[in-house]
């Protein structure tokens, strides 16, 4: 989502993210940090930039290359963010840059990952809300409170999706080097800037010709590297798309995974609610239709808290038949077996293994009473504040918090109507 934006599941009105400071986000470590060690970690403070720029000008303001800096997991650009960064060798107590500021807390020997990190604090100003719909909106926050929500990959994981729906890492499957090499030139992403929407506008009128394409991409970017390539191997496809940047191809692959799962999840989350006779709802994610629930019987709950399914690769061997049943028929649809589901033409990305909750239990979640909203004269806002899991997304609950009261829908009808 980005600034000023609408949040809901069935025409929500909420903005969010309207003014600087509205949303900030916290990561909290969950490992112990060392009086020293091979890495220094940095707790960083962006405001209006990506966690990628980020790493960029921490690198340049060291003198060090962006190889040297990692941050484990990527931050809202809108957001004003804390979170922790590596840097390979020693570094000064603190650091300033455009856009960030940055404060040596430790030391490890090693980089950190993204399974050292426990989740995220948030804090999120609802705004643009009439009396009624305040109202509502604390109902639904109270609901989720106690019954929690589906555990769907957001929009933010769905950058790379194509205008037309297609994905790279779905293209990068079918081992169609060309169509993933012309996806990541010269196809417009969801997530790209207007600078490389531009550059990907001319590359798609200029394919093949890769010394105009060069002369046009962005400075400094991957995208003359690999066109780099292309104009001494014009043919070169597949080389050329091992050229991308590791992280953009391991992207790439974890976005198509992540739209199979929510795929999987609503399918599994829909037989249990309709088994129960639980009303439903739906959402719209990645241009998928799922489904969604407001209230759950404690049974049911408990049952749905044990729930953990498993990201989709070429090894997974599911023990639950009906878990099984439903990847098989989401791979169908989509032109796959299971033993298609590894990235041949890469040699250095991969579908990543491991399992993911159903639900999304928010922890801490508090809100302050309505207040009148200083932006939008007449009209209401709400401070929510919360912790979730590391994986999860808060924009998922800003929609679930839009839920109306006239949304249910019980059983015979398929949700994942793209499924």
């Amino acid at each position: 989502m980005s600034g000023r934006e609408k949040s809901g599941i069935l025409g929500g009105v909420m903005q969010i993210k309207v003014l600087p400071g509205d949303f900030a986000v916290t990561e909290v470590l969950a490992v112990p940090l060392a009086e020293g060690g091979r890495y220094a970690v940095y707790r960083a403070r962006k405001r209006a930039i990506t966690t990628l720029q980020l790493q960029n000008r921490l690198a340049a303001a060291l003198g060090l290359s962006t190889s040297a800096v990692a941050f484990p997991a990527l931050k809202d650009r809108q957001a004003v963010a804390v979170q922790f960064g590596t840097v390979r060798g020693a570094g000064p107590p603190q650091v300033k840059g455009r856009g960030f500021t940055a404060e040596r807390v430790g030391w490890l020997d090693r980089r950190l990952s993204p399974g050292d990190l426990a989740g995220n604090r948030f804090s999120a100003v609802l705004r643009d809300l009439s009396q009624d719909e305040a109202a509502r909106v604390t109902t639904r926050l109270a609901e989720m409170a106690h019954c929690g929500l589906p555990n769907y990959f957001d929009e933010q994981r769905f950058g790379s999706r194509l205008a037309d729906g297609e994905f790279p890492g779905r293209l990068i499957l079918r081992r169609d080097e060309v169509g993933a090499l012309r996806a990541h030139l010269a196809g417009q992403q969801i997530g790209d800037a207007a600078e490389v929407r531009a550059f990907k506008a001319f590359a798609a009128t200029q394919w093949g010709d890769w010394e105009a394409i060069f002369e046009r991409a962005p400075k400094p970017s991957n995208y003359r590297s690999v066109l780099t390539y292309l104009r001494d191997h014009p043919d070169g496809y597949r080389r050329a798309l091992n050229l991308v940047t590791p992280r953009v191809l391991s992207l790439y692959l974890a976005a198509y995974q992540s739209f199979l799962w929510n795929r999987l999840a609503g399918r599994t989350l829909q037989a249990k609610l309709e088994a129960a006779d639980v009303p439903l709802g739906t959402v719209s994610i990645g241009g998928e239709t799922l489904p969604v629930y407001r209230q759950l019987p404690q049974d049911l709950l408990a049952s749905l808290e044990g729930i953990k399914l498993p990201l989709l690769h070429h090894r997974l061997q599911p023990e639950d038949p009906t878990v099984a049943s439903f990847i098989e028929a989401i791979l169908d649809k989509e032109g796959f077996a299971r033993r298609d589901l590894k990235a041949r033409v890469l040699k250095k990305a991969y579908l990543g293994k491991g399992a993911r909750a159903l639900l999304l239990l928010p922890r801490d979640l508090t809100w302050e009473a309505a207040e009148a909203d200083e932006r939008f004269p007449g009209q209401h806002k709400l401070t929510v504040r919360f912790f979730l899991a590391r994986g999860s997304y808060a924009t998922l609950l800003f929609k679930a918090a839009s839920i109306d009261d006239s949304h249910p829908r019980r059983k015979h009808r398929d949700a994942t109507t793209n499924a």
